[in-house]
């Protein structure tokens, strides 16, 4: 009787070297492939072929992981200024093509509300924000805090797009229905405005007014 002829392990072709720059690779590939929630440091380790300690050695934990994963998004931006560019258009688009990024990747966007990307591509996001608030006159201090503010918005705003997109999201129909169903006893300021009022605009109109509402009080801030 003819037995199974083992495999030797020195047969078997080297694996390539674990790096940080690996495990974001493999980690977007799952993501990618499979979604987010089937993202796991056990998972992940069996795309690499090795066990989950040996992650660990290169990212702490998935809070960590999720850190790179979005730095290594932001590798997609534009984030050059070219100086003849109204410093304030600049800083609409950037925060723009940020959103639109985070919304284009929805499981990523909701991990952006909670780390702070960990990379060159987040300084360089950072340092284009207070390049350009700058310019525009805005105190180094406040300039420092804008950057953290103006990211939120921005963050939130792809979140709640990225939601509404979803085949099971909510649509500008049930915000108006809502607000439509205004009681005049009970609520008198809505039912006299009308849900339009609220709903009225597109979403890169009211992206523009939100940011230059914010601009607006920043720069006040700085005066």
């Amino acid at each position: 009787m003819s037995r199974t002829e083992p495999i030797s392990r020195r047969e078997r072709p080297s694996k390539p070297p674990l790096s940080r720059a690996a495990i974001v690779d493999a980690a977007l590939s799952i993501i990618e492939r499979d979604g987010a929630d089937k993202l796991t440091m056990r998972r992940l380790a069996g795309e690499l072929d090795t066990g989950p300690a040996s992650l660990y050695v290169y990212v702490k934990n998935t809070t960590e992981l999720n850190a790179q994963l979005i730095d290594r998004l932001l590798k997609e931006l534009d984030l050059s200024w070219d100086g003849v560019e109204p410093w304030r258009e600049r800083l609409r688009r950037v925060l723009s093509d940020y959103s639109a990024l985070l919304t284009s990747r929805t499981e990523l966007a909701n991990a952006a509300l909670l780390v702070w990307p960990d990379g060159a591509n987040y300084l360089d996001l950072i340092e284009l924000l207070v390049r350009l608030l700058l310019s525009g006159g805005v105190s180094e201090q406040t300039a420092a805090r804008s950057v953290d503010l103006l990211l939120q918005h921005a963050t939130a705003s792809a979140v709640e797009w990225a939601g509404h997109a979803r085949q099971d999201g909510q649509d500008l129909a049930d915000l108006t229905a809502t607000l439509a169903s205004a009681d005049e006893a009970r609520h008198p300021n809505l039912a006299r405005l009308g849900a339009a009022v609220f709903t009225d605009g597109g979403h890169d109109e009211r992206g523009r007014w939100a940011i230059d509402t914010l601009l607006d009080g920043i720069l006040a801030r700085s005066e």
